[in-house]
């Protein structure tokens, strides 16, 4: 988490376009993963609880770090107040709200009806509490006590403007 002399209290609250991208860009990921079937369910539903801890848990590298795939393609990431790293607990306490449908949705037959319908509305309320709060803060961020920001890589490629 490289917030280049910012704190996550002090850091930009991340835009809201490249945060709906990021969320449109994970959710295809794991709605893609969901397709298989059987076991298509555990995987989007493991995806969407782990997807911020999961490439750097794989890869290892900085780069990864406290970023689902979507927030690295848009310049995003997590940061947690109570240290450095998103870690899979955190990630899962974070999106339990997210994967909520795709867990329900490992039930055979029922799950498959009832998933989707319960992650629509679930993803309905996180929308809106995104859009109302402040600091643009979901369920999710709440119960993990996390926030989403501009990463510092997005802060190295706008130009700084200089006063005439």
């Amino acid at each position: 988490m490289e917030q280049t002399g910012k704190n996550a209290v002090e850091a930009e609250k991340a835009d809201l376009f490249a945060r709906a991208v990021a969320a449109i860009i994970d959710g295809l990921i794991a709605g893609l993963m969901a397709l298989v079937p059987f076991v298509g369910f555990i995987a989007s539903a493991a995806y969407m609880l782990f997807k911020e801890a999961l490439m750097y848990r794989i890869t290892g590298e900085d780069i990864w770090k406290n970023k689902s795939i979507g927030k690295k393609l848009m310049k995003l990431e997590v940061t947690y107040q109570e240290g450095d790293l998103v870690d899979l607990a955190v990630s899962a306490k974070r999106n339990l709200p997210l994967a909520i449908g795709s867990i329900i949705g490992i039930i055979p037959v029922l799950g498959w009806v009832i998933g989707p319908i319960v992650g629509l509305i679930v993803g309905i309320v996180e929308i809106i509490l995104v859009l109302t709060d402040k600091l643009g803060l979901r369920m999710g961020d709440r119960w993990a006590n996390t926030r989403v920001v501009m990463s510092a890589e997005a802060e190295e490629v706008q130009p700084e403007t200089e006063a005439d």
